[in-house]
């Protein structure tokens, strides 16, 4: 596959937010010296991580701009021997997949760091500061941990920018493996009264998916054929993401474990990334995750981290082992079919607003499965647009979770009534959020869904039915809550409540106007991703052959 360009871009966005979390370390080290006042290295902290994350999305949108959607192979490419010994390499580029979760990634971390400024403190009726979320006994957070937050956030960002910029497998393990620390203490630390289970239960799964994506990846390297280094030298085997799906046959390799290779493979690295989606069974760990963790972390897991496991499939699964995703392909459809309908029922049963939110998440990525599934170009291109709408709207509904829950203390939807007399701009943002979350035409949700569908009918036509079937449960739990919460009598403990904060508005318009905007005219984000999607996908079409 050809290159475009060379560029240390892609470098620059992954490693900024890594430096800004330096920057912290380096005041935390020299604190002695300099004796900074507590609140001067709070503030300073929070300054650096939203530096850094500002500089990603800026870099970010120049990437944007010189990106060429017509032209073919990967570009911005930065590539070099790392440990020459075991023939591995530093390569980084992106494509018409990457370049769209790129994009998001930067766009939703700059938000979470936003979330996480304290611009505003907000205050109970009797006008005492309301206790941070997942204190005990109504203490507020040691001040010193403003620090250790925002590094760690910092450190997060690094690792998702890696992962879906790395272009070489072990480059790609390290960068998926990093996510791990800092998102399991952000739970674990700042999360809510039941942070420890959630965080250990998160940090097992998916433990357990890496186990098997470590040997996944080992099976490949193995099996792959002698080929060369970017400076030329030689290689018997190769971790190169692009050699192994152009320069290998592994249906040749033979069996393992009793099975065809490339199929035990195929199933190792696909529960490693169906965990992450997640897929039904294993989708257990997001709702405890979700509910504990704080509003801005929540963002992140829902807006970014379910997306790296339908990446991962895409990038490995179906471009390495093409014959063994064409084997699997009613599987893949089946739980995506599963994940719509039995989520949207789960989430008629909640009474949580946040576990509400998650439980629909899983309901809303069994979308991009289904799509996938079908190997169509509707299909295809509906999931990666789903990744990408669901990444938009997901953020903005925990968000709005965590406003009431800012205020009101909890987040129990039968507890409410009445909102929209005293929050009638919260009233307008939540349901905009809905509608698009549950596909209403006009918003992003709505072509995201459709064309996964039209891609799905005529391969799998029955399952289509029924996980269209599943939109008017979506439309159900959402109206519901909207009547519990803000129709009806005024709860009067309630009357005193105040509407969106402007540090509230900065994280959520832009999401909203975004909603809209693509719900109208989604070609800016489906014209990135045709070209390079048709490319990645060309050995699947083969295996079929089309």
């Amino acid at each position: 596959m050809p290159t475009l360009s060379n560029s240390s871009l892609l470098s620059w966005i992954t490693f900024a937010p890594l430096l800004a979390m330096g920057g912290i370390g380096l005041l935390l080290l020299t604190r002695p010296l300099t004796r900074l006042p507590q609140a001067v290295l709070d503030q300073a902290s929070r300054a650096l991580a939203l530096l850094g994350s500002a500089a990603s999305l800026g870099l970010t949108a120049v990437v944007w701009l010189g990106f060429d959607s017509r032209a073919s192979g990967l570009q911005f490419v930065h590539h070099a021997v790392w440990i020459q010994a075991f023939n591995i390499e530093y390569f980084m580029g992106i494509d018409g997949l990457s370049i769209t979760m790129v994009m998001l990634t930067a766009l939703v971390s700059f938000i979470a760091v936003l979330a996480s400024l304290p611009w505003g403190i907000p205050r109970d009726d009797a006008g005492h500061a309301s206790p941070v979320p997942g204190a005990k006994n109504g203490q507020h957070f040691s001040r010193r941990s403003v620090p250790g937050y925002m590094a760690l956030l910092m450190l997060l960002e690094t690792a998702m920018f890696g992962v879906f910029c790395a272009l070489d497998f072990f480059l790609f393990y390290v960068f998926w493996e990093l996510m791990l620390l800092p998102m399991y203490f952000l739970i674990g630390i700042w999360g809510g009264p039941r942070k420890e289970y959630a965080a250990i239960k998160f940090f097992l799964y998916t433990l357990a998916g890496s186990v098997l994506m470590l040997l996944g990846m080992l099976a490949l390297y193995f099996a792959s054929n002698p080929t060369t280094l970017v400076d030329g030298s030689p290689a018997n085997h190769t971790f190169n993401l692009i050699k192994l799906a152009t320069e290998n046959d592994f249906g040749s390799v033979g069996n393992l474990l009793g099975m065809a290779f490339p199929k035990v493979v195929w199933v190792g690295l696909f529960i490693a990334f169906a965990i992450k989606i997640p897929m039904f069974p294993f989708h257990t760990w997001l709702p405890d995750a979700h509910v504990e963790a704080p509003t801005p972390i929540s963002v992140i897991l829902a807006g970014i981290l379910l997306k790296m496991g339908a990446y991962g499939i895409l990038r490995l699964n179906f471009a390495i082992l093409p014959e063994a995703t064409v084997w699997a392909q009613w599987g893949m459809a089946i739980f995506g079919t599963i994940n719509i309908v039995y989520a949207a029922f789960v989430c008629m049963a909640q009474k949580d607003l946040k576990k509400l939110i998650a439980y629909s998440s899983v309901s809303h990525m069994g979308f991009v499965l289904l799509g996938m599934a079908a190997f169509t170009e509707a299909g295809i291109d509906g999931a990666v647009l789903q990744m990408w709408n669901h990444g938009i709207i997901s953020p903005a509904l925990f968000l709005i979770a965590g406003v009431i829950y800012d205020r009101a203390h909890h987040r129990e939807i039968l507890g409410f009534g009445g909102l929209a007399k005293v929050m009638p701009e919260y009233t307008a943002i939540m349901g905009l959020t809905f509608m698009a979350s549950l596909g209403l035409p006009g918003l992003n949700g709505f072509i995201s869904e459709a064309l996964c569908f039209l891609g799905a009918f005529p391969v799998f036509t029955v399952l289509t039915v029924i996980s269209a079937s599943a939109v008017i449960i979506t439309a159900a739990y959402y109206l519901w809550t909207i009547q519990r919460m803000f129709l009806g009598p005024l709860n009067e403990r309630y009357k005193g409540l105040k509407d969106l904060l402007w540090r509230e508005r900065l994280t959520l318009y832009p999401l909203a106007a975004l909603m809209l905007l693509l719900g109208f005219y989604p070609m800016p984000i489906l014209d990135l991703m045709q070209h390079g999607l048709h490319e990645l996908v060309a050995p699947l079409a083969r295996a079929i052959g089309l």
